[in-house]
């Protein structure tokens, strides 16, 4: 592997690819800690610190995803989130409407048009996040408790203050200028770097908190608890390396047919079908739905009806079973529901028919689609509960160990874990496929 890497940088071209990478990360990671103007540090910082340890929700998730920017309010406070979620609803509306599926079947210009809907959709909803976060913070709901002092103080009336609204309106624009530069830097990535580069960005961010929790870890738990986790880290990440690498591959022949006087076909391929077809979506749509009632808690202020009391007991705390359930639960059903919307059945089998491919045993057309759907469903299932183990396993430690504050901030948590291992993957596979080409040997043997 160590001569694969020197033979990539021996190579001029992707030599220049990965260090321009390296370079952009760089220059991500540098806004993520750069302050928002108007925005007070210190009284964020205060507000951090009065913040409990072991808060996981959904806004933890986010800060996880930002790479800590979320909570530090900074330029590049909303992250890849924005894009993300917006490249999400594209792809459940391009099944309802059908303009949006015209697009798709024409191929690169329906794609272009439909990446620029989805940049027009991802500041719109960076737009409204930004607000809804300034009003969070300012409120101490975004950092769980209330905060000494105001992150945006009024100096309206200081000789040199502006107007509160304005300095409110400041940081939602420079939030929402830092979303357009990310999704800048993730298609400069993509198209001139290595591997997916929103995906990598959320490598990144990861990447980055990933020290200070291993830090944190042997601070507060001494060098036996660090090494067993340390242990059981890398087991599960062996582990998703082993179900991610794993996939059905249904064999596919396409016959011969004569096209003037050259001979057509007659070759053989497969498809590929992944145990975990639906990646990381589940995951997020789970944590995501699970967390809505916790918020409606927040923003409640009768705290003290039977419905609040359910939530207080089963929905926030997540050593509880009820909790955990129900969090499986929403993973298995989102794993259907988004292999059944992105893995169209009807569409392969009706591809394959125009080609002139066929399974064999199995006739083409309707036949085959029903075929498909039966091994796309076999394999959805293991898939599913896959998933859904890898993304409560600190929820079962924290029953486990009774310790929840030491497994709230568990480094290889399901989401992350997920994450970096299928971002790695996908990037060691984009560089070895290079180095291929350029008759090295590659980084997978």
């Amino acid at each position: 592997m160590l001569s694969a890497f020197i033979s990539a940088f021996r190579t001029p071209d992707l030599r220049k690819k990965i260090l321009f990478t390296l370079m952009v990360i760089a220059l991500y990671r540098l806004g993520a800690q750069t302050p928002s103007p108007g925005i007070d540090y210190a009284a964020v910082q205060n507000c951090l610190d009065a913040a409990p340890d072991d808060d996981t929700g959904v806004f933890g998730l986010l800060n996880l995803f930002t790479g800590g920017a979320l909570l530090q309010l900074s330029v590049f406070a909303l992250g890849v989130m924005p894009y993300i979620t917006a490249s999400i609803i594209m792809q459940l509306l391009t099944v309802v409407i059908p303009r949006l599926e015209q697009l798709r079947k024409e191929g690169q210009p329906g794609q272009a048009k439909i990446t620029q809907y989805t940049r027009y959709l991802t500041l719109g909803l960076a737009l409204l996040q930004a607000s809804g976060y300034i009003a969070l913070a300012r409120s101490g709901i975004l950092f769980n408790t209330e905060c000494p002092t105001p992150i945006l103080p009024d100096l309206s009336g200081t000789d040199a203050g502006a107007p509160y609204w304005l300095s409110v309106v400041s940081v939602v624009a420079v939030m929402v200028a830092g979303t357009a530069m990310i999704m800048w830097f993730g298609e400069q990535i993509t198209e001139r770097g290595v591997g997916n580069g929103m995906s990598l960005m959320i490598f990144a961010s990861i990447a980055a908190q990933m020290p200070g929790q291993f830090w944190a870890l042997r601070e507060s738990e001494g060098w036996f608890m660090f090494a067993s986790i340390l242990a059981v880290g890398i087991a599960i990440m062996v582990a998703v390396v082993f179900i991610e690498q794993s996939q059905r591959r249904i064999p596919v022949q396409y016959a011969k047919k004569m096209v003037g006087r050259r001979m057509y076909g007659g070759t053989s391929t497969y498809i590929p079908l992944k145990v975990n077809q639906a990646g990381i979506i589940p995951v997020i749509f789970g944590s995501s739905l699970l967390y809505i009632p916790t918020l409606f808690l927040q923003l409640n202020q009768n705290t003290e009806s039977g419905w609040a009391s359910f939530v207080d007991r089963h929905l926030i705390n997540q050593g509880s079973w009820v909790y955990i359930l129900t969090y499986a639960a929403l993973i298995i059903f989102f794993t259907y529901f988004y292999v059944s919307i992105t893995f169209k059945v009807d569409d392969v089998a009706e591809n394959m028919k125009k080609a002139g491919g066929f399974i064999p045993g199995v006739r083409p057309g309707r036949p085959t689609a029903t075929y498909l759907s039966r091994v796309l469903s076999r394999l959805t299932f293991p898939g599913s509960l896959y998933l859904a183990t890898i993304a409560i396993l600190p929820n079962l430690a924290i029953i486990a160990f009774g310790n929840q504050q030491l497994f709230a901030q568990f480094p290889f948590g399901g989401t992350s874990v997920l994450i970096m291992v299928g971002v790695g993957l996908e990037s060691v596979k984009q560089i070895e496929s290079q180095l291929m080409q350029r008759h090295y040997e590659g980084f997978l043997r």
